[in-house]
């Protein structure tokens, strides 16, 4: 059976084991990944894979499960075992039926280009970014290269039955240099031409040369200009928070804000992802609906929730087709930019720090957006609008909504990051924010 025979036979089986509906969703593919340290290559590693989830909801009550085994005594296995845990689940939501189908599509989503999975061309790209990196200036190049390529079909009980391919290229590289100096930079591609190495390992190694021989920073509040990287995760911490599932459950700074100022005025946030040729573009949610252009914060005013069909009818609106199996969610973030240059940025702060990426953030409390990040990589002080010396070993302590108010400037260039901090891809640009609170930390 091929993958739209199988998602329609899983999304049958379901509803003649009960289910009041289901999807199924299939995927063929290869992913080639390779890591490297110490600027050699030390794994390579291709597969593929063909597998599947399921969703189903029985009166409410819902239940998802991953299908690995594809012959068809697994699949009713599989769907009975989907229902009965469902039946078994909690009371939640009424029933709300899934959106009626067929739909159109974009048909430049639903096709993007195809990237091929040689291990040669991986490595080759890999040994460009680290190259480009010792040249900068760099002692020691490391990261992972993840290369995929495939299709995935959807299958709804509400008439839903659609295909999807394409592929995407996640380089992450870090550069060391000396004294605990180091930089960190990202590429995302959908194909290879858009992929290009030397530039990410040049910057990641640029990074670490101006870091050398960082000191201790001081604690306090001081301005900060953060880039992309830092930006991407505060973006994707906003956008996980306009998901109606995060309102519903108590753990959003953005609950009971909707129609409000929640930012400055030069600051958007939208989700789009029916950007072709980006990395976290759709054609379709989980539920099968066509996906569009959504702005969650315009001009600094909270505009929606992300919706699903089920949170939609309880907030009495319509699905924004944000949906996941379970919560909605965004697809692909992209945040406003402004008129300035990194270097006219720099040049407005008196006293501050230039952070260029960040590990860990964590929330302390959700409701109130109070959260803490560990600056990691270059990272410097800036005085008198210059960058005055490589800085280590503080920690951002700050309150989200307070930093979106204090945003005051944001440079035309913007990056698309995704990497293990960062989850959606986002379109981030530098941002300078005023009265940032840093804390002293270690590595």
């Amino acid at each position: 059976m091929n993958n739209e025979e199988m998602a329609q036979l899983l999304v049958e089986l379901c509803l003649s084991e009960g289910a009041s509906d289901a999807t199924a969703s299939m995927g063929t593919g290869g992913q080639c990944m390779v890591r490297f340290s110490n600027n050699e290559i030390t794994v390579v590693d291709s597969l593929r894979h063909r597998s599947g989830s399921l969703f189903v909801n029985v009166e409410g009550r819902r239940a998802s499960t991953n299908v690995v085994e594809l012959d068809q005594r697994a699949l009713r296995t599989a769907a009975r075992k989907a229902v009965a845990i469902a039946r078994a689940s909690p009371a939640g939501d009424e029933h709300v039926p899934l959106p009626n189908g067929p739909f159109r599509y974009d048909p430049a989503l639903l096709s993007s280009p195809r990237v091929g999975l040689d291990p040669e061309s991986p490595a080759a790209w890999v040994q460009e970014a680290v190259s480009a990196g010792l040249k900068e200036g760099a002692e020691r190049m490391a990261g992972s290269l993840i290369v995929n390529d495939g299709e995935r079909t959807l299958a709804t009980s509400g008439g839903v039955l659609a295909t999807t391919e394409g592929g995407s290229i996640e380089l992450s590289v870090r550069a060391f240099g000396r004294g605990q100096a180091s930089g960190a930079s990202v590429s995302l591609a959908v194909d290879e031409e858009d992929l290009n190495p030397s530039a990410t390992g040049a910057d990641a190694g640029r990074q670490a040369r101006m870091a050398s021989e960082p000191v201790q920073g001081e604690a306090g509040i001081m301005d900060a200009v953060l880039g992309p990287m830092v930006m991407a995760s505060l973006m994707n911490q906003v956008g996980r928070m306009a998901s109606a599932f995060h309102i519903d459950t108590g753990m959003s700074f953005l609950a009971g804000r909707l129609g409000q100022e929640v930012a400055s005025p030069s600051f958007t946030l939208l989700d789009d992802p029916t950007m072709p040729g980006t990395y976290g573009s759709s054609p379709f949610d989980a539920e099968g609906l066509p996906t569009k252009r959504t702005a969650i914060v315009e001009d600094g005013v909270f505009k929606t929730y992300l919706h699903n069909s089920t949170t939609a009818k309880r907030h009495g609106t319509a699905s924004t087709a944000n949906a996941g199996l379970i919560a909605p969610r965004p697809f692909n973030l992209v945040m406003s930019g402004g008129r300035e240059d990194l270097d006219s940025l720099i040049r407005s702060v008196d006293r501050g720090v230039l952070v260029t990426n960040c590990w860990y953030l964590r929330f302390q409390n959700y409701t109130s957006g109070d959260f803490s990040t560990i600056p990691r990589d270059a990272m410097f002080l800036i005085k008198n609008g210059e960058l005055a010396g490589s800085i280590k070993e503080l920690r951002l302590t700050g309150n989200m909504p307070q930093m979106l108010r204090d945003l005051e400037g944001a440079t035309r260039e913007r990056q698309w990051i995704s990497w293990w901090e960062v989850s959606t891809p986002t379109l981030a640009p530098h941002a300078l924010i005023r009265n940032v609170r840093f804390t002293q930390s270690s590595r």
